[in-house]
């Protein structure tokens, strides 16, 4: 008969298999990104039936309806942002053609893509959500009149500011809770939950002002001013410098709680804005259905360029390349027509392609 330590022992690491290989165990929401726009995602009913949904976040829908379509908007932008980040890159954010997975097994793994793309996700929901309050689609949040009043720089604190804090609250409840239901005390829920958090300063590190001057014949005799959150692309861009110099990371025990430190003691700790992973990524070269990953058989990259990340080197692995010539048309002999239009001419040209070869 098994002692109750194994019958323990033998419960977690069925624990452990399942999250592992269950499907909802990722940022598998974002497969709400295929879901035909005329299909509704809020109510009892439907919230039910949306895959990729944890039982949490099936409860948050049920909760918090309205905001569900800020949700599939966050996850559309989640997977055009990453294509265009890593658009020369070796992973370049390819997704898969059915399911829940929808950038494959790569998610289910530590590495630094998984990193970047949980980061992205939580910075998504929060600026997603935030428009559609700004915007005046949600019942419960409106634009942030909290900031009042006369700035250091002398304007007049006023206009619809971006409600960021809704925005981020809802954040962590539904891309957050996925991670809190696994609890607190394993690597990769930690190593989520910190890039998330940095996905969020992302964006509030990174809020603009907006002003409108008031005066006789357009002078700004006064100011007022309002904050908005950076545009998307600006998001993606700060989230792939830090994917960049992302921090390898270990699971360590600091007393009686867990903490994620530098694999590298000459490391310094990463701080709440940084990236960290915990797996070293694949090569990305080969064809590997199983995880999703496509390879760079037939990718398009520069065949001018040896150390760039979009050189043909290192997005082929090696020197496995072909040069060949290709027809393109352009427009060209554009000019101004009075008015107000501009006409241009079709104009042929040949060019030079590099492509990987197996």
């Amino acid at each position: 008969m098994p002692t109750v330590s194994a019958v323990n022992l033998t419960a977690q690491l069925l624990l452990l298999l399942l999250w592992a290989t269950h499907p909802t165990m990722a940022t598998n929401w974002l497969s709400l990104a295929r879901m035909p726009r005329s299909r509704p995602v809020s109510g009892a009913a439907p919230c039910g039936r949306l895959r990729g949904l944890s039982v949490g976040q099936v409860g948050v829908c049920r909760a918090r309806g309205e905001v569900m379509e800020s949700v599939r908007k966050a996850a559309e932008m989640v997977i055009e942002e990453c294509q265009h980040q890593f658009r020369n890159r070796r992973w370049n954010c390819s997704t898969t053609p059915r399911g829940v997975n929808v950038f494959g097994r790569v998610m289910n793994q530590g590495t630094r893509e998984a990193a970047f793309v949980h980061a992205l996700s939580s910075a998504a929901v929060a600026v997603a959500v935030t428009r559609g309050c700004s915007r005046g689609e949600l019942e419960r949040c409106g634009c942030d009149r909290k900031v009042r009043g006369v700035s250091p720089e002398g304007f007049q604190w006023s206009g619809c500011s971006d409600n960021l804090s809704y925005g981020v609250a809802f954040s962590q409840t539904f891309v957050d809770e996925t991670e809190r239901a696994k609890g607190m005390s394993a690597g990769r829920p930690l190593m989520n939950v910190h890039n998330h958090e940095a996905g969020r300063k992302a964006i509030l590190h990174n809020m603009q002002v907006e002003c409108k001057c008031h005066g006789v014949s357009g002078s700004c005799e006064l100011r007022t001013c309002w904050k908005v959150m950076p545009p998307f692309r600006r998001v993606g861009a700060v989230l792939k410098e830090r994917f960049d110099g992302a921090t390898e990371v270990r699971l360590s025990r600091i007393g009686s709680r867990t903490a994620l430190l530098p694999r590298d003691p000459q490391v310094k700790p990463p701080a709440a804005r940084d990236l960290v992973y915990l797996a070293v990524s694949p090569d990305f070269c080969r064809l590997d259905p199983d995880n999703g990953i496509p390879g760079t058989v037939g990718r398009r990259c520069n065949g001018t360029s040896r150390l760039a990340p979009d050189g043909c080197e290192l997005v082929c692995c090696g020197p496995g390349y072909r040069a060949g010539r290709a027809e393109m048309v352009q427009r060209c002999s554009c000019k101004f027509s009075w008015c107000c239009s501009v006409r241009c001419q079709q104009c042929k040209n040949t060019v030079m392609i590099h492509t990987c070869r197996e």
